[in-house]
């Protein structure tokens, strides 16, 4: 049966709970600007923040908003639109806005960050990489930061090594024969490094080593 365009304040709930409380009423102001959408946000996943669980879809299916309504946005409200269109449908949809949101030092910006490290575009590797210089020295205030949220979410991190394995066996086994020389693999090792370095004792590790 044809069902009729959902309005995204449907899911204002689904979509306002992956950010902290104290980010819903910027939440909800960002969703405003959502175009219409069929399909529900799906698989969503809790994480820690900062001593508070937060709630993150796996896909959003929003078209993207005009950019002029972008703009109207307040600049709280245009990254947490950027973190919720990081989960988006579409790789390179996925990818503008990650690029948008991947220097931020807002702790709440980071699982966003961290669940696209464990997914399958090389691309989005990359850019990670590239908007994270300061994840392999020690002391930054990247490496801290990332440190701080995968101590919290140990699980979370080893689901995301996990798929990273995954999707290199899967899809990049036959251009990258050693896991090593995977994009991903020198982009896990550091954000384990910076785990460890905050933690003060070894992150497990659930990749290979060559």
């Amino acid at each position: 049966m044809h069902q009729p365009p959902q309005d995204p304040t449907a899911f204002a709930d689904v979509l306002t709970a992956a950010f902290p409380a104290a980010l819903a009423d910027e939440a909800k102001g960002a969703l405003e600007v959502m175009p219409h959408v069929r399909l529900a946000p799906v698989a969503p996943f809790d994480v820690e923040v900062q001593g508070e669980t937060v709630t993150i879809p796996s896909r959003i299916y929003h078209d993207e908003p005009d950019a002029e309504l972008q703009a109207s946005l307040t600049a709280t409200q245009q990254l947490i639109l950027h973190c919720l269109y990081s989960r988006h449908c579409d790789g390179r949809v996925r990818q503008r806005h990650l690029e948008r949101i991947v220097a931020s030092d807002e702790p709440w910006v980071v699982p966003f960050v961290v669940q696209l490290a464990g997914e399958y575009v090389v691309e989005i590797l990359a850019a990670i990489t590239r908007g994270l210089p300061g994840l392999a020295i020690s002391g930054s205030a990247q490496r801290r930061l990332y440190g701080e949220f995968i101590v919290r979410n140990p699980a979370f991190f080893a689901r995301t090594e996990r798929r990273l394995v995954s999707y290199w066996t899967c899809y990049y086994r036959w251009m990258h024969e050693a896991f090593a020389t995977y994009p991903g693999a020198v982009l896990v090792d550091e954000l384990r490094a910076a785990a460890t370095e905050q933690a003060g004792r070894p992150c497990p590790r659930q990749t290979p080593r060559s």
